[in-house]
């Protein structure tokens, strides 16, 4: 450490200098490339193609649309100026109450209308991190920790740990039964954070799976349940991806579960956000809607320190009360997204490249384990710089999601326009074929160099064959009298 920064660690906060942000990981680092050489397919063709961003690109058409023929919804525009004042003013942080009814309504929505969300029950914030942090703050205290199961997003380290000193706690999944979270994982994780003397507070659960594109079954969500009863511990339920589903096994929500499983609702929380279902994550829209009344006291209090926007919450609310608008939405986003997800598979796998079977968000979760060295992590780093360097693609390697399984990425599909995908599988295409018949090669060039040692081998064994014919012959010199007489 230099003399600038050993004064600075001196004088500033040690969260301020400590590294708990988590911007030192290869998930940051590749965002780092694609800023100092992004893509452009006239001004840089040859940049860096961000394929590790979760964004939903692909209906801004139809936001566009809406916007356009819904002027009023907006106070910035000549039509919706007279509302203004009114909007601009200081508001009750509980949010605009058609804002928080629209926010129920659309959730119930996007679940398939199983269940009901009580409007007093929502709490906004930030965007869905700052939704993570103040659960972290209400239900976990510094030291204290949440079970997550393994692969997680890398954005959750930053999100509950960063600032409130709460410890995430790993549940390891494998991709022997395609990382399936089991009651016998929970309970693993459970045993070994106790023999750690860490106390468990509560269990954090992505569905649908960020990076795995899965969705929890029925029956996981049934054991989940139960383990969290059985523990008495807290359950918050990510479920930021709920309307990205795009083929069956439907989306069921951990809400639905908890009338269907005997449970305690103080133990229920779920964050959920508009960033990824309608592709607003520069809207900061985040959520939180908790089954417990004093977290939801508390969660609003928090939620001062990061609200939405009233113009924000004005114009979400007029748009999701367009019933029309929301059912077209849905329905087109799904379509669009399974398309998009079939063509980059079929891509994928036309020059052997697996991913894990998924049915839902913004991404795949790419198997490259054939490709790597050795079965180590750095190996996967070593393949990942290849990728950003030579492929010149942003993806996610599995290490940085806290896989326990070396060789795996996640590749995002949603944040990009039909040329774009085509010019990344391009690249994929060419750099594969190229480092398979790179292999090739060594291997023939392995296997020339072994035949050739076994035939000096094969010529030195009949040399020495032939000495031995030779030695052991009645009519060899060696077998004289006279050798005989010298031995």
């Amino acid at each position: 450490m230099d003399m600038k920064s050993m004064r600075q660690t001196q004088i500033l906060s040690k969260i301020a200098t400590n590294d708990g942000h988590g911007e030192n990981s290869a998930y940051f680092d590749g965002w780092k490339a694609y800023d100092n050489n992004p893509f452009h397919p006239k001004h840089n063709p040859q940049g860096v193609i961000q394929m590790g961003l979760a964004e939903n690109q692909l209906c801004f058409d139809l936001i566009k649309n809406w916007v356009l023929k819904n002027p009023k919804a907006s106070i910035c525009t000549p039509q919706g100026a007279e509302e203004f004042k009114d909007i601009a003013i200081y508001q009750d942080y509980h949010g605009l109450p058609e804002f928080r009814s629209a926010v129920a309504r659309f959730m119930e929505k996007v679940r398939g209308d199983t269940v009901k969300f009580d409007p007093n029950r929502i709490v906004m914030s930030g965007g869905a991190t700052g939704a993570h942090e103040i659960l972290a703050f209400c239900l976990v205290d510094p030291g204290e920790a949440f079970l997550v199961p393994t692969p997680y997003y890398p954005g959750f380290d930053r999100d509950l740990r960063w600032r409130t000193g709460v410890e995430l706690y790993p549940v390891v999944c494998e991709s022997s039964n395609d990382f399936k979270v089991t009651r016998a994982a929970l309970e693993s994780a459970y045993k070994k954070a106790q023999q750690e003397n860490i106390r468990v507070k509560g269990l954090l659960i992505n569905n649908p799976s960020n990076p795995l594109g899965t969705v929890l079954d029925r029956e996981t969500l049934h054991d989940i349940v139960r383990f969290v009863n059985d523990k008495n511990i807290h359950l918050v339920c990510d479920e930021i991806y709920a309307a990205t589903v795009f083929s069956k096994p439907e989306f069921i929500s951990i809400a639905e579960i908890i009338q269907e499983v005997p449970s305690n609702p103080d133990l229920i929380h779920i964050v959920y956000s508009l960033s990824k279902d309608l592709g607003f994550p520069g809207f900061r829209v985040g959520i939180i809607y908790s089954y417990n009344d004093a977290v939801v006291s508390c969660a609003r209090k928090m939620s001062s320190f990061g609200l939405v926007s009233t113009q924000t919450q004005h114009l979400i609310a007029e748009m999701l009360s367009d019933k029309e608008f929301v059912e077209n939405f849905t329905v087109e986003s799904s379509e669009r997204l399974r398309k998009r997800h079939e063509t980059f598979t079929r891509g994928l796998a036309q020059v052997g490249i697996e991913t894990l079977k998924s049915n839902g968000g913004l991404f795949v979760w790419m198997n490259l384990r054939n490709l790597l060295k050795e079965p180590t992590f750095a190996a996967e780093l070593e393949l990942w710089k290849m990728i950003i360097n030579e492929m010149k693609l942003n993806v996610s390697p599995g290490c940085s999601f806290h896989c326990h399984e070396a060789g795996w990425f996640r590749v995002c599909f949603a944040n990009m326009d039909d040329e774009t995908i085509r010019v990344a599988l391009m690249r994929i295409r060419t750099s594969v074929l190229q480092w398979k018949g790179m292999e090739a090669a060594a291997a023939a060039a392995a296997s020339a160099k072994k035949q050739k040692q076994c035939r000096r081998n094969l010529k030195v064994s009949l040399s020495f064959r032939r000495l031995d014919d030779l030695i052991s012959s009645p009519h060899s010199p060696m077998n004289s009298p006279l050798v005989r007489a010298t031995n």
